[in-house]
């Protein structure tokens, strides 16, 4: 039998598919393409977080108004949907993991920790025990099959690959995810959302970290760790104390607005940068834009999913979701990875991920890990 679009020996009226519903347009075109071509689709969306009073909160995701439309949009198709609550893994694994990250001087990305723990480790654990031959998502990513098996690649619409917060997904997951929209322009994804007469056709896309309402992050964290919001100083390169600070969470390294300074000695006028975030001494260091630049970085918790490598190799890398991709050489170690630039990168910022592609054409993710703080 020749293999199905989903690349299954199985026709798709045989093949049962789990689609990640979170209410947006995304995910609801993935569910109705599928269901076009015959598959026996089953929708599921998690409710991450306070359903009493996210409801009717507009630009979220997983909660309130996104549940409702996700259910609108499995009636509109005829299949089953199902709402699980994931509340309080997604607190442990995500919301807490968020706080503690700022809580040591980090700039997190917690839409890349709940792709590793909610969506791609528990989700894809319920679509199997639903009987699920595959979990298909909305992202903006292609799967390629190559000569050692499904390799992850970037979104061919450059305004919209999310392959930067992909990049924790693992060979074994890589096997069993679906991502029928990775080869699509968002504008045609629009298109066939009107063609099916989805509910959701003309929905924004969310901006804003579903969890952190308006943006306010700081407001999150100091409900979750108070200590993170402590007073201190701002001081320069030499120590110098020149403003204070009400609390860490509300700096982020290569930030220059928000910096309560005061007179500064000398003629040196040039704006000041923060350099690095010190927790313990609760103090925000500051500098000039030369002192953000760097040539070399550790990762931890690294996720290689590309070739076994010896030694040090040329790959191209991105250390921001939105920043374009930058020549690198990367090595890996015993306890993650060092990658060299070969002149100063300006915005690296601890926590955030650095994430790996191959040197040839930047399609193929080799994998990533986040940034080490530095002294």
């Amino acid at each position: 039998m020749a293999r199905n679009s989903l690349d299954l020996d199985k026709a798709p009226g045989d093949t049962r598919v789990v689609v990640a519903m979170s209410g947006g347009v995304d995910s609801s075109v993935t569910a109705a393409l599928l269901k076009e071509e015959g598959y026996d689709v089953v929708g599921v969306t998690l409710q991450l977080y306070d359903h009493g009073i996210a409801v009717g909160k507009k630009g979220a995701c997983c909660a309130g108004q996104d549940i409702q439309d996700a259910r609108q949009v499995a009636e509109r198709l005829g299949i089953p949907h199902y709402v699980l609550d994931y509340e309080s893994r997604f607190r442990a694994e995500v919301m807490n993991s968020f706080a503690d990250a700022y809580v040591r001087g980090e700039t997190p990305v917690p839409c890349i920790a709940c792709n590793r723990t909610v969506k791609f480790r528990d989700l894809l654990k319920t679509a199997r025990e639903l009987g699920a031959e595959a979990l298909a998502t909305g992202h903006y990513v292609q799967r390629v099959l190559g000569e050692a098996g499904p390799e992850l690649h970037r979104g061919a619409d450059p305004a919209r690959d999310q392959s930067y917060f992909l990049f924790g997904t693992t060979h074994e997951q890589l096997d069993y995810l679906r991502f029928p929209l990775g080869h699509l322009p968002k504008s045609e994804t629009r298109a066939l959302a009107e063609r099916f007469d989805l509910p959701v056709a003309e929905k924004p896309d969310s901006q804003d970290i579903c969890f952190v309402p308006g943006g306010d992050y700081a407001a999150v964290v100091q409900k979750l760790r108070p200590e993170a919001v402590e007073p201190g100083e701002i001081v320069d390169l030499q120590g110098r104390v020149v403003g204070r600070h009400d609390g860490i969470v509300h700096f982020t390294v290569g930030q220059r607005r928000g910096l309560a300074l005061g007179e500064r000695d000398g003629t040196d006028n040039d704006p000041l940068y923060v350099v690095r975030l010190d927790p313990e001494a609760r103090r925000v260091v500051v500098g000039p834009r030369a002192a953000l630049g760097r040539t070399e970085m550790a990762l931890y918790d690294l996720n290689w999913i590309g070739p076994a490598l010896e030694g040090r190799i040329p790959v191209l890398v991105r250390v921001r979701s939105s920043q374009t991709l930058r020549p690198a050489e990367i090595e890996l170690s015993s306890d993650g990875a060092s990658v060299h630039f070969a002149g100063p990168e300006i915005g690296v910022s601890p926590g955030q991920a650095c994430v790996v592609y191959d040197a040839a054409t930047g399609s193929r993710v080799l994998g990533g890990g986040f940034i080490r703080r530095f002294s």
